[in-house]
C-alpha cells in the first residue's frame, strides 16, 4: 500500500536559558534550542511504522524561522526523505490556534487532504516543553476534516488499512482503531528516539529543506500572526515561592538525620517574613472609553466528563472557578453544563448540587464512551445556539483534546491548564479601547518559574483547568436547575474511530485527592522502581493515616508508573496535608501541582536540588538509606502530624 508518513516537529530553546524581556514577556532568541522531546518520540514512531511499509515517502514538516533547519537536518539524518519548513515573519507571534491553521495548510498546499486518494498519517509530538499546551495535534487534525489519536503511546497496523493506537488515559489506558488519514500525537514513553547514522549525516548535509512562506501556501495573514491569533500572552511573571525557607535537618548519619527532621517537624518549622505586592491589572488606569467584545455572548458553558459510570472529578472542580466567575460577570450569569452519554440523565441532579444553574442532556446510544469526534461536534453545536461567552474544561486527557478541537470549530482561542481564573479588563493601546469584561487565564509555562496571563478575543474563551487545582465545590442537597435537552446532527463520519478496549480503574487518581499524605517519587528514586516510595505510604495506612503514592514526570515517562499518579503541570494538582518529595528534583512543573499542599518535606541527594526552595522541611541523603530509616519511624508511630501520632518514637 502506497503511504505517506508525516512528522510534525517543533524546535524549542533549552527551558534553563530562557530569559525575560523588557515587555514582561519570555525572551527565547538567545537560547540554544532542541528537538522537542516529544517530537523525537513522533519522529520515531513514524520510522517504526516504516518498517511495515518499507515503500513508504517519509516527510519532516516545521514551522519557524530559518534556524529551525539544524533539527529538520537531523530528523533526515534519522531517516526521513524530504524536509519543509514553513518560514515568514508573518507567523510571528501565533498562537496554538494560528499554528494548527498554518501547518495544516502547509500539508494541504503538499497535497495531504481528508480526500487524498492516497493514504498518509501524521505524526506529533504530544505537546512542546515552550508551552505544553497539546493544543496544536488536535487543531491540525481539526482543520484538515480528519480523525485524531493523543496522548499515545504505541502503535501498530491493523493488518488492513488502519491503525490500533494505544493511548493514555486516567487510570488506565484506550486502544483506537483510527482509519487513514489520521493525526496521532505521540507520548514520550515510547519507542526512544534512534541517533543519526554516519550515512544519515552525510545524507542529511546534502539534502534540501524547501523553505516556504505564507503566500506560497495560499495563507491569508488574517487568522496568523500576533494580530490574527485570537489568544494573546499578556503577562509573564516570576513565580515565587510563598513558603518560609526550608528548615533542613541534620546528623552525622542517617539515622540523626531523620531524627532531627522529626523533632523539627513537631516544632513547626520555619516562620514566613514576607511583603504583601498589590497586583496591577492589565487595564489599570488606561483611561480609554469601555468595549464590550462579547458580540451579546452571555453565560458559561462546562463539559461533564463521565468515566465508570460517574462524573469524573474534574468537571466537578471546575464549577468552582465557574461560579466565581458568574459572580464577577453578574447580570444574573448562568452556568450551563453539556451532559453527553448513553443514560446519563440522572447525573444531573448531581451537577445541580454542585451549582450548575441549566443541564444540556445529549443522550444517545452511540455516545456511551467519549470519542473527540461525536463530542466536539455537538459541544460546538451546543456552542452555536446557547452564544456562551466563556467554555470551561477539565484539563485531562480527553479535555486536552476536545477543547482545542471545539475552538478550532468555533474559532476562538483555547488557554490549557489554568491555575487561575479571573475576570478583568485590558487595555488595547492600538484600540485604544478597554476591553471589558475579559476572562483573564494564568497558567505557569516555560519549564520555569513563569505564570502566563492569556486573554482571548473571541467568544467562547476556552480554558482549561488542571485537575485538582480547584476544589469540588460543596453539593447543595436538594438544590435543582433547569433540565434541557439537546438534538445535535450526527453523521456516520463521526463515528469512524472505534474503540478496541477501554481499561479504567482508579489508579490512584481519586485516592490522591483524597491523600492526607502523598509519597512522591522521582528520578532519584527508581533504582528500585519506587519500591520504598510505595513502602512508606503503606506503612502509614497501617497507622490509619490516608496515604497514598504518586510520581514525577520523568518517572511516568520513563514508563516506571502509570499517568493517573502523575503530579506536576501535565499531571494533576494536589493539596495534601502534607507532601513527601523523594529524589525530585523540583522542576517548575512539577511545583505548580503541590503548592497548595499544607507541608512540604524534600529528600534528595543533592543538597542543591531546586525542591529544598520550595519545600518546608528538607533532608540530604541516599534514597536508599533515608527512606527505610523513615518507614522505620512510621512503623514505631510517627505520622506527620497527622491522626493519633504517638509521641515517644524517637531513638
Amino acid at each position: 500500500m502506497p503511504l505517506t508518513i508525516i512528522s510534525l516537529l517543533k524546535q524549542v530553546p533549552l527551558p534553563s536559558e530562557m530569559r525575560m524581556g523588557d515587555d514582561g514577556l519570555m525572551d527565547r532568541t538567545k537560547a540554544k534550542s532542541i528537538i522537542n522531546i516529544d517530537c523525537q518520540f513522533a519522529l520515531e514512531a513514524g520510522l517504526q511504522l516504516k518498517k511495515n511499509y518499507p515503500d513508504a515517502k517519509m516527510i519532516v514538516c516545521s514551522m519557524g524561522p530559518a534556524s529551525f533547519g539544524t533539527s529538520l537536518r537531523k530528523a533526515i539524518a534519522m531517516g526521513f526523505d524530504e524536509a519543509y519548513l514553513l518560514s515568514d515573519r508573518k507567523l510571528g507571534g501565533s498562537d496554538t490556534f494560528a499554528t494548527g491553521l498554518a501547518l495544516s495548510t502547509l500539508l494541504k498546499h503538499l497535497g495531504y487532504t481528508k480526500d487524498s486518494k492516497e493514504p498518509f498519517i501524521v505524526f506529533a509530538g504530544r505537546q512542546t516543553s515552550d508551552g505544553d499546551t497539546a493544543h496544536v495535534p488536535s487543531q491540525v487534525a481539526e482543520n484538515l476534516g480528519i480523525p485524531q489519536a493523543t496522548f499515545v503511546e504505541r502503535i501498530k497496523p491493523d493488518g488492513k488499512e488502519n491503525i490500533v493506537a494505544r493511548r493514555i488515559i486516567e487510570g488506565g489506558y484506550q486502544e483506537l482503531d483510527l482509519p487513514m488519514p489520521c493525526v496521532i500525537s505521540m507520548t514520550p514513553t515510547g519507542i526512544p528516539p534512534r541517533k543519526p547514522t554516519l550515512y544519515g549525516a552525510i545524507k542529511a548535509r546534502n539534502a534540501e529543506i524547501t523553505t516556504l512562506g505564507v503566500d506560497d501556501i495560499g495563507l491569508g495573514t488574517e487568522k496568523i500572526g500576533l494580530g490574527g491569533s485570537p489568544t494573546i500572552v499578556a503577562a509573564v511573571v516570576n513565580i515565587e515561592s510563598d513558603r518560609p525557607p526550608v528548615m533542613m535537618a541534620e546528623g552525622l548519619n542517617e539515622t540523626e538525620i531523620v531524627d532531627a527532621f522529626i523533632a523539627g517537624f513537631k516544632k513547626g518549622g520555619n516562620v514566613l517574613h514576607k511583603e504583601e505586592k498589590a497586583e496591577k491589572e492589565a487595564g489599570a488606569a488606561s483611561g480609554f472609553p469601555e468595549k464590550d467584545m462579547r458580540n451579546g455572548a452571555r453565560g458559561i458553558l462546562t463539559w461533564a466528563e463521565i468515566a465508570n459510570g460517574d462524573i469524573a472529578r474534574p468537571s466537578l472542580e471546575i464549577l468552582t472557578p465557574a461560579r466565581h466567575l458568574a459572580d464577577q460577570l453578574g447580570n444574573d450569569t448562568k452556568i450551563a453544563t453539556a451532559l453527553i452519554g448513553k443514560d446519563v440523565a440522572h447525573l444531573a441532579d448531581k451537577l445541580f448540587e454542585h451549582g450548575v444553574d441549566e443541564v444540556v442532556l445529549v443522550e444517545d446510544d452511540r455516545l456511551e464512551e467519549y470519542m473527540v469526534l461525536p463530542f466536539s461536534g455537538i459541544i460546538a453545536q451546543i456552542i452555536g445556539e446557547r452564544k456562551p461567552e466563556i467554555a470551561l474544561f477539565g484539563a485531562t486527557t480527553a479535555g486536552r483534546e476536545l477543547a482545542p478541537r471545539i475552538a478550532v470549530k468555533t474559532g476562538s482561542g483555547v488557554t490549557a491548564d489554568c491555575t487561575g481564573l479571573k475576570i478583568g479588563e485590558y487595555a488595547n493601546k492600538k484600540e485604544k479601547a478597554l476591553i471589558k469584561p475579559i476572562l483573564f487565564s494564568r497558567r505557569p509555562t516555560y519549564g520555569d518559574s513563569k505564570l502566563a496571563t492569556i486573554l482571548g478575543f473571541v467568544c467562547p474563551q476556552i480554558s482549561t483547568a488542571r485537575a485538582g487545582t480547584f476544589e469540588v465545590p460543596k453539593p447543595q442537597s436538594g438544590r435543582k436547575g433547569r433540565l434541557s435537552t439537546f438534538a445535535p446532527v450526527l453523521n456516520d463520519a463521526d463515528f469512524k474511530v472505534k474503540i478496541l478496549k477501554t481499561l479504567r480503574g482508579e489508579g490512584g487518581l481519586q485516592s490522591l485527592f483524597d491523600a492526607d499524605i502523598i509519597v512522591s517519587g522521582g528520578r532519584g528514586a527508581t533504582s528500585d522502581n519506587l519500591a520504598l516510595v510505595r513502602q512508606l505510604a503503606d506503612a502509614l495506612k497501617k497507622q490509619g493515616v490516608k496515604a497514598e503514592w504518586a510520581c514525577s514526570r520523568v518517572v511516568v515517562d520513563e514508563g516506571v508508573a502509570e499517568y493517573a499518579r502523575q503530579i506536576g503541570q501535565t499531571g494533576k494538582t494536589v493539596r495534601p496535608k502534607v507532601y513527601v518529595s523523594i529524589g525530585i528534583s523540583g522542576a517548575i512543573q512539577h511545583i505548580a501541582g503541590i503548592k497548595e499542599s499544607g507541608k512540604i518535606v524534600a529528600i534528595d541527594h543533592n543538597p542543591k536540588a531546586s525542591i529544598f526552595r520550595h519545600a518546608d522541611f528538607g533532608i540530604v541523603g541516599e534514597y536508599e538509606d533515608v527512606v527505610p530509616e523513615l518507614i522505620d519511624r512510621v512503623e514505631k508511630g510517627f505520622t506527620f502530624g497527622i491522626g493519633k501520632e504517638k509521641v515517644n518514637v524517637l531513638m
